[in-house]
């Protein structure tokens, strides 16, 4: 397997517990292996509803897209810190509502890069690419996306649960402002990141012991400053589960250790 920028190998470290893996084993996918479901179920063992955590931040994922997609007009994404391909991707969901979007997937993770050609599957009107990329060299990314995106119109960032790698405050700062400033009034900033509370802090304390890469949680204060200078779409930051949650029989969603929000470029 070789990087498509620099067409150098690209190492996949089977031996080491990687989170996109534990995602989606957790989600129900089945790219992952061994060491990956042995710590996704020692991971439970400590925090039983991290399966509700991440079916809950997937969820979100589609209700935001759909709502910038529909509500906000957007038609460009550039979705960094993808994940291993599953059900609704962002391509899939923007485009069953507007069918000539233009996604842009990044990743670093030497396994979605093999599984990318399942996020490749554009419709005819729209489009979409893939970048092996690391979330910490953003100009890098947004030159490489600017063959696909036009960023004289609006994107939306996408940015679901990938901050939380970054361990210092002023470097995730920086990161995000520096892809903002890249885009033009009337863009969007989609964010999650991991948060404090009872049992996730035991699970990210494993987690940091014995995979890759490195989590830090924030709480919601610290996240809500992510969107500074923006303007936040009802209902701000909260859990994801609690983001313009759909109507179901069982009353209000559970509370989730993930926060999330959506924010507008002004």
């Amino acid at each position: 397997m070789t990087d498509p920028t620099t067409n150098e190998a690209l190492a996949l470290d089977t031996s080491v517990p990687h989170s996109a893996r534990i995602w989606n084993y957790w989600l129900g996918g089945k790219d992952h292996y061994a060491i990956d479901r042995e710590t996704g179920d020692e991971i439970l063992r400590i925090a039983p509803g991290m399966i509700t955590y991440a079916r809950a931040d997937r969820a979100f994922l589609g209700r935001a897209v759909r709502y910038v997609a529909e509500e906000a007009g957007i038609r460009q994404f550039l979705d960094i810190g993808t994940g291993l391909p599953t059900v609704d991707n962002t391509h899939e969901v923007a485009q069953r509502v507007a069918p000539d979007s233009r996604v842009v997937y990044v990743d670093n993770d030497p396994l979605v890069l093999a599984h990318a050609r399942a996020l490749l599957t554009s419709t005819p009107e729209g489009a979409t690419d893939y970048l092996h990329a690391d979330l910490e060299d953003p100009d890098l990314i947004l030159d490489a996306a600017a063959r696909t995106l036009d960023f004289g119109r609006p994107v939306a960032i996408m940015l679901l649960g990938v901050v939380n790698y970054v361990a210092d405050d002023g470097e995730a700062h920086s990161i995000v402002k520096r892809l903002l400033d890249a885009v033009p009034s009337g863009s969007h900033l989609v964010l999650s990141h991991t948060s404090v509370g009872p049992g996730t802090d035991e699970a990210v304390e494993h987690w940091n012991q014995h995979g890759t890469p490195k989590l830090t949680q924030r709480t919601k204060a610290q996240v809500a400053e992510l969107f500074t200078g923006l303007e936040l779409v009802e209902p701000g930051v909260v859990a994801c589960s609690h983001w313009r949650p759909e109507a179901t029989p069982w009353g209000e969603p559970e509370e989730v250790h993930i926060v999330c929000g959506v924010g507008r470029k002004l």
